[in-house]
């Protein structure tokens, strides 16, 4: 004769069995890297071959992408100076562990070189100065939220970039993430001309933001130049002008026969909603997702169109 089976029993064992049919049913959540890849036509804004710069220095080659919506002074006094030949002949002159790779173009005639931190080297006067375009109206942009708290302000996404906005004061500004591409001044908030730009190329130092203004980000090829050697002098500097990394030519995409054609996830759509979620609840190798994520711990996706 065989054993009794308790009710009880029995009612757990078809709960377990229910549980391993519905685990074997339902599809293990897409990873970020899968989300990117099956994301389709819709979800990628092309970037304009004029908001293009390729840089080619010694060490590589990086492409920049310019943000005009943000510090279209500052984006147009760059194109100007690209499209003279300024950055042709310039150098990487300061690599500061953990901060930032940053880069100056040649001298105009009868100045000297950038190669010292900004209160210790001479002031400039700007014969026309450049306004301080630090933050810029929330007005007009369409702000995807990054959906976790940030330290710093209310923090997401317009049109590819990572921005932070104040509601009571009604502005928005671009926020110091990883490859973000900001412009060098000196101490006074309108002095800098486009000529010094540098790229974050350690953790987010988001106190700069709204002290510097922020033109751009590294798309592609900042690799090899946040490995470059760090600068010994103070801030990262080098201490003389062998140790810098040489600028080989400079131009913007828009003047190439045949301008590489690249696209940025369109931070509105659904695919960077469920890319988003997914790299704020890592699953796989995470055995606790994290439940939220940090503003500058989602870079926004970007390619070159198939």
């Amino acid at each position: 004769m065989g054993l009794a089976v308790e009710p009880a029993a029995r009612h757990r064992a078809g709960m377990l069995i229910l549980a391993a049919l519905l685990a074997a049913a339902t599809p293990a959540p897409l990873q970020p890297d899968a989300i990117v890849a099956a994301a389709p036509p819709a979800a990628w804004r092309a970037i304009a071959p004029d908001n293009l710069v390729i840089i080619e220095t010694a060490a590589g080659t990086m492409t920049l992408e310019l943000a005009p919506d943000f510090a279209p002074a500052h984006v147009a006094a760059i194109r100007a100076l690209v499209m003279a030949g300024r950055f042709d002949g310039g150098a990487i002159t300061r690599v500061q562990d953990n901060y930032v790779v940053q880069w100056a173009a040649r001298p105009a005639e009868g100045a000297t070189s950038v190669g010292q931190p900004p209160d210790v080297r001479p002031q400039h006067v700007r014969a026309q100065p450049l306004p301080a375009e630090y933050e810029r109206p929330a007005k007009g942009l369409k702000i995807t939220p990054l959906g976790s708290p940030d330290a710093y302000a209310e923090a997401g996404f317009a049109n590819g970039w990572p921005v932070a906005r104040d509601r009571r004061t009604g502005t928005a500004w671009l926020a110091h993430c990883y490859a973000m591409v900001g412009v060098g001044r000196d101490m006074p908030p309108d002095s800098g001309d486009g000529s010094e730009l540098y790229a974050v190329i350690g953790h987010a130092p988001r106190h700069l933001d709204r002290n510097i203004a922020l033109v751009g980000r590294i798309i592609a090829g900042i690799e090899p130049h946040a490995a470059l050697p760090r600068g010994s002098e103070a801030l990262g500097f080098y201490k003389t002008p062998a140790e810098q990394t040489p600028l080989r030519h400079v131009t913007l995409a828009s003047s190439l026969p045949s301008p590489p054609r690249w696209q940025v996830m369109d931070t509105a759509s659904a695919s960077f909603a469920a890319y988003k979620t997914a790299r704020a609840n890592r699953t796989g190798f995470f055995i606790r997702p994290a439940g939220a994520t940090d503003l500058c711990n989602v870079r926004v996706p970007v390619r070159l169109a198939p």
